[in-house]
């Protein structure tokens, strides 16, 4: 091999001028002029591959690491197939990541394969299997050579909330923040926490870690954040007086939002960062290769394989009463007859109706496009409907959050489920229809304007 033109190439690639060292690199491989010793052929390969990804060119990268693996006797292959893996993912052909992450990971001579679980578990999430993806994060946190263990557990506590495990996250996120991190980091992780701490029911826990996540003024909450925010601070309030939670009790206005409502099964909220090692030049030859770990103890707890693959669902059980009214006594009827009339009139002004409100918005979601007068308030336009139609996504499974009702109007407010692995929330505003509700409005809500 021409080392001088190698070196001249490794130099060029230091001052990240990769255009030239990718020059220089290709015209030591064409340089016949001088033999090739034993895996000096994939080297090279090796490093041109680092510079076309310097230069986004992904699918080029992926064959110049192969050309790298053709070679037998270079012994990187861990660190080519992880990087094949990361080129890939970043072509979001994950299903190809994930295989080449886990022939780095099966390969045994490969010095740093926490890299490869890293890359693993986000291209697990992307896939939608967030229990795989756990698995992953957690080796990668548990791997002595991983320099920052943080980002793993910080990934490895957004798998648990999407497996509706938040007790397990918040210890994830506990673990993470033990470690040195960016500022930017901590906050988040703090506001991570804050949400699984909302899931698991500790609001004043929560309110605490929203507060550390929001206490230097340069971090923003995300909108699902920001409403588990304010809804661990409303049950903090209630819990502080007595008066006031049975005032909140008997005002049925308000919001109450579900906790879990960021977090679909296999879903990852979009806000948070996709950590993944950016340090493609992994080989110890190579510049800018990161030391190994010191060993340090990553005082992480242990959960088995098996646990984190199966999902807590609990059902709600319902209380059913049985009564027997004796019919015998005309007093007796007359006083029921009496009730009823009541119990009807004071559903009337709480809003209650046949159909209700939830009822009516559950139409509309079921099939926007042919919702009709059954569903739309009367005298509307078609107009008028096909406008408030246009940005309702079609969802089965749509989720009412809450109700502020009168005797006459209501607004609810509703997320749905894009299909695609988002959501979207609505305000949806109906009015009285004799008995029943029909809407007179539909707009896209974002919670975080309205604080």
């Amino acid at each position: 091999m021409n080392t001088t033109l190698f070196d001249q190439a490794t130099v060029r690639y230091k001052n990240k001028d990769y255009r030239g060292a990718l020059r220089t690199y290709t015209a030591c491989l064409q340089d016949n002029t001088v033999p090739f010793s034993m895996g000096e052929v994939g080297l090279i390969y090796h490093r041109i591959g680092n510079c076309l990804v310097k230069l986004k060119n992904h699918n080029e990268a992926i064959q110049a690491y192969t050309q790298a693996l053709s070679d037998a006797a270079y012994d990187a292959r861990g660190s080519l197939q992880n990087n094949i893996g990361m080129a890939y993912a970043s072509l979001r052909d994950y299903a190809n990541a994930a295989d080449h992450f886990q022939a780095a990971i099966d390969d045994e001579s490969y010095d740093a394969p926490y890299k490869a679980y890293m890359g693993l578990g986000n291209a697990e999430l992307k896939l939608g299997k967030s229990a795989e993806a756990g698995v992953a994060f957690r080796e990668a946190a548990l791997d002595e050579s991983n320099p920052d263990p943080s980002k793993a557990l910080l990934n490895l506590g957004i798998c648990f909330m999407s497996l509706d495990r938040p007790e397990d996250a918040i210890l994830s996120y506990e673990s993470a923040l033990q470690f040195d991190m960016t500022p930017d980091t901590r906050n988040r992780v703090n506001a991570s926490m804050g949400q699984a701490y909302v899931a698991n029911g500790q609001m004043s826990e929560a309110v605490e870690a929203f507060g550390r996540a929001t206490a230097d003024a340069t971090y923003v909450l995300s909108d699902s954040a920001s409403v588990d925010y304010q809804h661990a601070l409303s049950e903090v309030q209630k819990m502080a007086s007595a008066a006031e939670a049975l005032q909140a009790a008997a005002d049925m206005s308000g919001l109450d939002v579900p906790v879990d409502g960021a977090y679909g099964t296999g879903a990852i909220d979009s806000t948070q960062p996709f950590f993944y090692d950016e340090e493609l030049e992994d080989h110890a030859d190579f510049p800018g290769y990161a030391d190994a770990y010191d060993g340090t103890d990553t005082s992480f707890f242990e959960t088995t394989d098996a646990q984190l693959e199966q999902l807590s669902r609990s059902m709600a059980k319902k209380d059913r009463r049985n009564r027997n009214v004796g019919l015998k006594v005309l007093v007796v009827v007359i006083v029921l007859v009496i009730a009823a009339m009541g119990a009807a009139v004071f559903g009337y002004m709480r809003g209650l109706g046949f159909p209700s409100q939830e009822t009516v918005v559950q139409q509309l979601f079921n099939d926007p496009k042919a919702a009709g007068e059954d569903v739309f308030a009367s005298g509307l336009s078609s107009e008028s409907i096909a406008s408030m139609v246009a940005p309702v996504v079609q969802d089965s499974a749509v989720e009412v959050n809450g109700v502020n009702t009168t005797a006459t109007d209501s607004v609810a407010y509703v997320t749905a489920d894009t299909g695609k692995g988002g959501q979207v929330m609505y305000k949806v505003t109906l009015v009285r229809d004799f008995i029943g509700w029909k809407i007179s409005g539909v707009d896209l809500y974002f919670p975080s304007q309205n604080q």
